[in-house]
């Protein structure tokens, strides 16, 4: 019971009922859909949301950011796939629920917001989440003092992908982000290669984020 003599609402059932969801939708990697489904997302949400926070569409979270929905999180992150230790740049921390889903993966994660209210609300929710580090700034220019890394994710759409994010990619290393114009995005997986060779790029799906700002 609550101090106030009610009972906290139970999302374990919408919880369970969005990763049966993401099952029958193709998402096979076990360790996102365990991540996804120990994840109280109605914490990333405005109250006035939390009793939508499992439905399978984005919600607005204020200053112009949304979180996620939760099908094109799971393919973000089955896509990425994140191996413990990887040390991963997110571009747009938004609310904290991604950061705190790649910090449960196993990842250390280096997340830049451009808004601070953003900024400042996800570093309250994530406190005592381990290995996730978050700064204001341009998420174009990622975080170079902390490169190389093994991935990157980007939670904003950018026209082209920012030379900057490929860069600070270690070889071999994977970047996931939405590419494109808000009503002709796509959801692009790159592999940075090891040797002389192109970069592998390949389209997943199409998308709706809300576009990068700097």
């Amino acid at each position: 019971m609550s101090l106030l003599g009610r009972t906290p609402p139970d999302f374990s059932a919408a919880r369970a009922a969005m990763v049966a969801l993401l099952r029958r939708r193709g998402i096979a990697d076990e360790l996102v859909l365990a991540a996804m489904g120990a994840q109280p997302r109605e914490d990333y949400v405005p109250r006035r949301l939390r009793a939508k926070a499992y439905e399978d569409r984005a919600l607005a979270i204020g200053h112009g950011a949304t979180i996620s929905q939760p099908y094109v999180t799971a393919v973000m992150l089955e896509a990425l796939a994140v191996q413990h230790g990887d040390r991963v740049l997110e571009i747009g921390a938004g609310s904290g629920c991604v950061t705190a889903l790649l910090s449960a993966l196993g990842a250390q994660v280096w997340s830049v917001e451009l808004d601070a209210d953003l900024h400042d609300a996800a570093t309250e929710r994530l406190n005592g989440v381990a290995e996730v580090t978050l700064r204001v700034g341009d998420g174009a220019l990622g975080w170079p003092e902390a490169a190389p890394f093994d991935a990157c994710l980007a939670a904003a759409a950018a026209e082209e992908i920012p030379p900057a994010w490929l860069e600070q990619l270690r070889p071999g290393g994977r970047l996931i982000a939405p590419v494109g114009r808000r009503s002709h995005q796509r959801l692009i997986l790159v592999k940075r290669s090891s040797d002389d060779s192109p970069d592998i790029c390949t389209s997943l799906l199409p998308v709706r984020f809300v576009p990068l700002r700097r």
